[in-house]
């Protein structure tokens, strides 16, 4: 089945030892199972992958070695049994308990006159490049992670925020609707780094993202902007008002009850700027611009409050030439 023997001269191995030899060492699982599915041959590496000697395996069914993963490899099997060549990657259980291990197996079909007498089975390792594949796959995620989210708290950063406004801008240019956007600074904050610390003042940040999330649409988007400043976009409002209702809202959230750093406890308030598309502004641009002169208006007024932005001062310009 495996090959001719030659004639070879005495205390040399035969054509049929030389291979079995060959094939028992080899780093892959290696084996030929006939039409009834029962092993003519395994390999050494099959005590590698499932514990058990290839004198155990040969004699044995296949469903009896493969176990749970057999009805899973049985499409495969009987594709091969059809003279069909097959090649596919499974998950295999440690028999040890460990990790489980990947392999990718080729099953080819043994034909002869037409007829086919069994399947050769081919079965290589590549865990090594499965987890490679994974920790790939994490890496590259997490590096788009960063990209669009803020590595402190976890909000969209400007990238993304700045994306969605001109979507949302563009897109109520041509519902003839509204959207907004709230320009926030949260009030005193220095002086919790001051008197905390900074990593006090990180923990705050997060905690405040938290309250802002809560206190807006799922739909919203809440961003953080850099230091202690957020910028809210409600991307569709059913009517002007909903914007300064979102705005007491986040005033109120952020006083709902102290923030615990520890065992210090920290009472926290914000100014909000708030600009209205298209009252304060048609581009993207623009609006952020005019939340964020609102903002300050709010903040010179005492903070804890929010300010509307002016009628768009944009309108007001003359044009040059």
């Amino acid at each position: 089945m495996i090959g001719s023997v030659n004639p070879v001269q005495s205390g040399e191995d035969s054509e049929l030892d030389l291979l079995r030899r060959i094939l028992g060492t080899l780093p892959a699982m290696v084996a030929y199972w006939d039409t009834n599915q029962r092993c003519r041959f395994a390999n050494q590496d099959y005590e590698r992958w499932f514990g058990v000697k290839p004198e155990w395996v040969v004699g044995r069914q296949l469903e009896e070695l493969l176990g749970p993963i057999y009805a899973l490899n049985l499409p495969f099997i009987q594709g091969a049994l059809r003279g069909e060549p097959q090649l596919f990657e499974r998950e295999i259980p440690d028999p040890n308990g460990g990790p489980p291990r990947y392999s990718q197996a080729h099953y080819i079909p043994d034909v002869v006159d037409g007829v086919v007498r069994g399947f050769s089975v081919l079965v290589a390792d590549i865990t090594a490049r499965k987890r490679m594949e994974d920790a790939l796959r994490r890496a590259t995620a997490r590096l788009d992670l960063l990209a669009k989210h803020d590595a402190l708290t976890g909000l969209p950063n400007r990238t993304v925020l700045a994306d969605r406004l001109e979507r949302a801008v563009s897109l109520n240019t041509r519902n003839g609707l509204h959207c907004a956007v709230l320009f926030i600074d949260l009030d005193e904050f220095k002086s919790v780094n001051d008197t905390y610390g900074h990593a006090a003042g990180d923990a705050l940040l997060r905690l405040v993202a938290i309250r802002l999330q809560d206190a807006v649409r799922q739909s919203d988007t809440v961003a953080r902007l850099g230091g202690d400043e957020f910028m809210v976009l409600l991307s569709q409002l059913d009517h002007r008002e909903g914007a300064g209702e979102t705005a007491q809202r986040i005033l109120a959230a952020l006083m709902r009850e102290s923030f615990m750093l520890g065992e210090a406890r920290v009472d926290l308030t914000c100014s909000i700027g708030l600009a209205i598309f298209p009252d304060h502004g048609t581009t993207a641009d623009q609006l952020a611009a005019s939340a964020d002169g609102a903002m300050y208006r709010a903040k010179r007024s005492g903070g804890n409050r929010f300010s509307v932005a002016e009628t768009s001062v944009f309108d007001r310009l003359t044009p040059i030439g």
